[in-house]
């Protein structure tokens, strides 16, 4: 028999608030966290708005010399899990170290310092550049600094699949312990990459919102004038462990995870594959991963980026995975707050469904004011809603066709 797994910990970083019950607080209050972009000039830039994690303070979590050993993703992700682990009341004794890993994903890494480096390599030669520039850049860094920092041993990885990369972090995290390779795992996803660079090269696709003149309603999935998602950052990490070791250390479980799939639509490098097919294909194997039905989900937090094709393409997915049912499922993205936090997403969007659980009530998808013949679910529009939520479902979809969802059962 499968070992169970529970989730004993929430960690949120994001443009809605520094801390779990922060952010959560402002979700469900409807409260946008994107405005214009403070962190580079975006004179020359057609996207001129982000989800900044605003008032962030390094130095409250890292001392200032270690600060120039990390880029900016690296520094949320600590934040998020030093809120994880205070949640979850964790300390990880010797005795327990090997038994504890980390696992924390992120889409692009230190682009920031990939930035700074290369602009002080071209004004003054490979001289310039710092000694610090490759650890504080690579993506498995954010987990190795969270491992130093707990002293956690056990398992130890990151993933970059994209937008999907920190569901997968969490999903193979929970299988680490399924298998019994560990009893507790740090693990999410984080996100720092509001950069000049990055900025533009995803307005260079056109991907981006432009709304700049209305930077708190850019973000509007599902809604008939949405016109791309809205980059976002920071972290969200959660503390798995199995439920004999939470009952052994007296932790209070919040929800329990039961099930992760994996799809590739093996369609095309930005485009979700038509129909559906493999957002459909990564939702049923998380369901039958779990081994129940559709009919007992509660509730979908979507993958919703608030792009024209993505937003329609995942509604009917929902639509084949619940059939008749569909209309009657809940669905909304936190994104329309938040942005899109790329390989941070999924974290934070697992630990939004685990809240859900926790307090009964779903957080809306803001700034939908025109209904979209294409969309046509129950979006929670605009504000929150008190709900019986059994089972929550979050979707997380990467370029390449990356897919993973997650399923948590309420904790009772």
């Amino acid at each position: 028999m499968s070992r169970r797994v529970v989730v004993t910990g929430v960690g949120l970083v994001c443009g809605c608030g520094i801390g779990t019950e922060e952010v959560w607080k402002n979700l469900l209050a409807g409260k946008s966290g994107i405005g214009p972009i403070t962190l580079f000039d975006t004179s020359q830039h057609d996207c001129k708005i982000a989800g900044e994690v605003k008032n962030l303070d390094p130095g409250v979590w890292v001392e200032k010399k270690e600060q120039k050993k990390m880029g900016r993703f690296i520094v949320l992700a600590i934040a998020a899990s030093e809120f994880a682990v205070q949640m979850a009341g964790l300390k990880v004794s010797e005795e327990d170290a090997d038994r504890t890993g980390v696992y924390i994903a992120s889409g692009i890494g230190g682009f920031d310092v990939i930035e700074r480096e290369h602009n002080k390599m071209l004004q003054g030669g490979p001289g310039r550049i710092s000694p610090f520039f490759i650890p504080a850049t690579i993506v498995n860094l954010a987990a190795g600094h969270v491992s130093i920092r707990t002293g956690a041993r056990g398992p130890n990885s990151a993933t970059a699949t994209a937008c999907s990369a920190s569901a997968h972090a969490i999903g193979d995290a929970y299988k680490i312990i399924q298998r019994d390779d560990a009893d507790v795992m740090i693990c999410g996803g984080a996100e720092g990459a509001i950069t000049t660079m990055s900025v533009g090269g995803f307005a260079a696709m056109k991907a981006l919102s432009t709304r700049n003149a209305e930077p708190e309603r850019a973000s509007r999935p599902f809604d008939a004038q949405r016109d791309g998602f809205v980059v976002g950052e920071g972290s969200g990490i959660l503390i798995l462990e199995t439920l004999e070791h939470a009952e052994k250390r007296g932790a209070q479980p919040i929800a329990e995870i039961v099930g992760y799939g994996m799809s590739g639509d093996a369609f095309h490098i930005t485009q979700p594959a038509e129909g559906g097919a493999g957002a459909y294909r990564v939702m049923t194997a998380t369901l039958r991963d779990a081994n129940v039905s559709p009919d007992v989900v509660d509730y979908v937090n979507a993958h919703g980026t608030s792009t024209p094709i993505g937003d329609a393409i995942e509604t009917i997915a929902v639509k084949r995975v619940f059939g008749d049912r569909a209309r009657k499922v809940p669905v909304s993205s936190t994104k329309s707050m938040t942005g899109h936090l790329l390989g941070g997403a999924g974290g934070l969007e697992a630990g939004i469904s685990v809240l859900a659980l926790r307090d009964q009530v779903l957080p809306p998808t803001i700034n939908y004011e025109n209904p979209d013949p294409a969309c046509d679910l129950d979006y929670v529009p605009n504000v929150a809603r008190k709900a019986t939520v059994n089972y929550a479902l979050s979707n997380s979809f990467g370029f390449g066709g990356t897919n993973a969802a997650l399923l948590f059962k309420r904790w009772m």
